[in-house]
């Protein structure tokens, strides 16, 4: 068993002049060898030392993705603390309870979080002393910029170096590294304690399903407080002796997104993790480039993908049939479109790894037609994160993949009975990744691993090929009148893929006699057709129309339909709610992994929810409906 002291330590000695971190330094990405990387680890350490840091002290860690935040951390574990990543998204009461609940002592902060942190500075007793990654024109007393804690190191390393040593001797396998915060989907956030073992076995699991070669490159586009970023990325790569990126820092969060497709197109990656979100960002980002070159090109693009979505097919079964005679054509098209539209990506990615929610199967096809495939993955941070995944290897669209080695994996019914494969159930798995516990919350843990097995809260099936399918949160399942019990993220998910006119829809049902929907539309898209169709805004025909363009986009799905054969028109809404404004991070509605949080809405929309149930509610063109309709047509 490893620690990741262990796994780095290894990589060094092994890797020696490697590149291990990529970053933007006056306008160029320079890399930092793997030997240069362990000497400012030991420096950072030894500062750490100097400054009286013991054997799990709690160390928090707020910084964008960049060199120190990854140097910081293996600083941090080389001491023997524990580091407690914290997301950028976080502020005020967020932040100040998870710097509380963890007991914090020392605080790394950037630039661009500092002012956050000095915000509630009063309110942390515990915190002895902030690190600042950058520069700052005043410190106070006890705080210090990480150039001289470097510098301390330096001193600490003349006549210390052997407490150094004794401090990394100390840190066993079983040991904690991280506490790190879910993002509260259903109640407060819990802190989950990943060991060095979870991180280093999670890894050695990761292996057995993609090739890293020491050459592959990554840029780390997702934020390094999360374990997938810390699996799949950072600790995967340094195992291998290959090399990650950081994306450039921008003085906003909207400019460091911009940074991203063009450090995209300067690093040139092999491999990118990514979640839906940015999925659909690059797929929209590539539609607007074809758009631009004009209808022919246009045209061609979609007859290319259409083709390509017909060989295709689910990737296992791609050239089956008839359509092997579309390999010469697939070929052409490859030559002279989608090779093009890889360029815009660097020109050498082989693949994108997917998680964090379930991405539309449309938006798979897409990317493995234009010759990147982006591979479902699963997993939770409770698992460190990695359960399964498709790779290049082995895998079908539409699936969660296969599970990784070195897990067990079972799938439970309510009573937590075994089910057998195709039958669906809650996802049960055990292994060496599965999380120490949640931090000071005994009652909680108990109740998600009973005898070592973690109770995922997810629900899914094996299929004969020993593919996951996840359908969902188990314990979101709605409940229809009968009993019947069925998971609505994937209907939520369809009609938000398939309708320009809906942004984001949530379905409710507990035990009702129908399925409803509280529905946020995009304002902009409905003015356009309504536009189109000659209608003036502020009338009450264009109330009427707006609402009729909203049944028709949920009735595609019924009877008749050209969706109709997506899901039984039983779990589809009867009647809907038009909100006035979206789910947001602001608005407490989504969290920081982007997941709408089901729970707040449901409480907040409470009574509009019980309203659908009444014969006027029923009615899609209430008063309710009209009123918000009417305001965002005048808006």
């Amino acid at each position: 068993m490893k620690t990741i002291i262990d796994l780095f330590e290894e990589s060094v000695n092994k890797f020696f002049n490697n590149p291990f971190i990529w970053e933007k330094e006056n306008n160029e990405f320079k890399a930092t060898s793997y030997k240069e990387s362990r000497e400012e680890v030991y420096r950072l350490a030894a500062g750490l030392l100097s400054l009286g840091v013991k054997k799990n002290d709690k160390i928090a860690l707020l910084s964008e993705g960049r060199k120190l935040w990854v140097l910081s951390e293996l600083a941090i574990l080389y001491t023997g603390a524990i580091n407690i990543p914290l997301s950028i998204k976080l502020d005020g009461p967020d932040l100040l309870f998870r710097l509380e609940h963890s007991e914090t002592s020392i605080i790394f902060v950037s630039g661009n979080q500092s002012l956050k942190i000095e915000s509630i500075r009063e309110k942390l007793p515990l915190v002895k002393k902030i690190i600042y990654l950058d520069n700052k024109d005043k410190l106070s007393e006890n705080d210090i910029f990480i150039g001289d804690l470097l510098k301390l190191g330096n001193e600490f390393l003349i006549n210390n170096r052997q407490k150094l040593i004794d401090a990394c001797k100390e840190v066993k396998p079983n040991d904690f590294a991280n506490i790190s915060y879910t993002s509260g989907t259903t109640a407060d956030p819990k802190g989950i304690i990943l060991s060095h073992r979870n991180y280093t076995a999670n890894v050695e699991q990761a292996l057995t399903l993609m090739d890293i070669p020491e050459q592959y490159r990554t840029l780390i586009i997702l934020p390094l407080d999360h374990c997938f970023g810390h699996v799949a990325g950072i600790y995967s790569f340094m195992s291998m002796g290959a090399s990650i990126g950081t994306v450039q820092t921008g003085k906003t969060p909207l400019d460091t997104l911009k940074n991203i497709p063009v450090n995209i197109k300067e690093l040139k990656p092999n491999l990118l993790l990514s979640v839906p979100a940015l999925a659909k960002n690059f797929k929209k980002n590539i539609e607007a480039s074809i758009k631009s070159k004009g209808s022919t090109i246009e045209k061609l693009f979609n007859h290319a993908l259409k083709i390509s979505y017909s060989y295709n097919k689910e990737g296992w079964n791609k050239g089956k049939g008839f359509t092997i005679f579309y390999k010469p054509l697939i070929w052409l098209y490859d030559k002279i479109l989608f090779k093009k539209v890889r360029e815009g990506l660097g020109g050498k990615l082989d693949f994108f790894i997917g998680g964090g929610a379930l991405l539309d199967i449309e938006l798979q096809r897409f990317f493995y037609a234009i010759g990147i495939p982006m591979f479902q993955g699963y997993g939770l941070s409770e698992a460190t994160p990695i359960i399964s995944s498709n790779s290049l290897r082995k895998h079908k669209l539409g699936s969660s993949g296969h599970l990784v080695k070195y897990l067990e994996l079972k799938i439970c019914d309510e009573n937590g009975k075994e089910l057998p494969v195709g039958e669906k159930g809650e996802i049960v798995v055990k292994g060496e990744n599965v999380m120490v516990g949640y931090w000071k919350n005994p009652k909680a843990t108990s109740e998600t691993i009973k005898n070592g097995w973690l109770h995922t809260g997810d629900m899914g099936y094996m299929d004969k090929d020993g593919f996951l399918y996840v359908l969902g949160r188990f314990k979101s399942l709605l409940i229809a009148s009968d009993g019947e019990k069925y998971s609505p993220e994937g209907i939520e998910e369809s009609l938000v893929q398939h309708s320009k006119l809906i942004d984001q829809v949530i379905l409710y049902n507990n035990q009702n006699p129908y399925t409803t929907a509280l529905l946020v539309t995009s304002k902009e898209s409905l003015k356009r057709v309504l536009t189109e169709k000659q209608i003036e805004h502020d009338t009450v025909e264009a109330e009427e129309e707006a609402i009729k363009l909203l049944i028709g986009e949920i009735n595609k799905y019924k009877a008749g339909g050209e969706l109709s054969e997506e899901f039984p028109d039983r779990w589809l809404p009867a009647s809907f709610a038009i909100l006035e404004e979206g789910f947001t991070e602001q608005n407490g509605l989504v969290n920081s992994t982007m997941k709408v949080v089901r729970g707040k809405v449901e409480e907040k929309y409470k009574d509009r929810i019980e309203h659908l149930y009444t014969p006027e509610g029923k009615n899609h063109l209430n008063e309710k409906n009209r009123e918000i309709i009417r305001n965002l047509l005048s808006n």
